[in-house]
């Protein structure tokens, strides 16, 4: 099966740090770019960062710039989401997702350019 997992969420008080990972299996990553996007209780699914296949272009939502760090290990068929100086409005379920295009065609904060979804993770950063 072709699919995505992440794994990785918890609990955690703020300013703490987690790393997710999301794990490809059924397709090799390093022909993907890929993307992390979270969803809060109540609120539409918000995208966070994106990696390209290289790991040379690695752009971040405004509200986690300078916190989080997108990565990948093409070798190991994961990506990786370190996170750190956690707030609690950092709280969502976290999942990654895999880029549609095999070339960059842009919008890679928009859903619609993603074909396959993971099962997410839940971080909840709270004293």
């Amino acid at each position: 099966d072709v699919q995505l997992q992440a794994s990785g969420g918890g609990l955690v008080q703020p300013g703490g740090s987690l790393r997710l990972s999301c794990a490809a299996s059924g397709f090799s990553l390093s022909n993907y770019d890929m993307s992390w996007f979270r969803e809060a209780p109540g609120k539409g699914r918000e995208w966070v960062s994106f990696i390209n296949v290289y790991g040379g272009y690695t752009p971040y939502a405004d509200s986690v710039k300078g916190r989080f760090t997108i990565s990948r290990d093409n070798a190991k068929n994961v990506v990786y989401l370190e996170m750190n100086s956690l707030k609690p409005e950092d709280t969502a379920v976290y999942s990654c997702a895999r880029y549609r295009h095999s070339y960059f065609a842009g919008q890679v904060s928009s859903l619609d350019q993603y074909n396959l979804w993971g099962q997410g993770t839940l971080v909840t950063v709270s004293s």
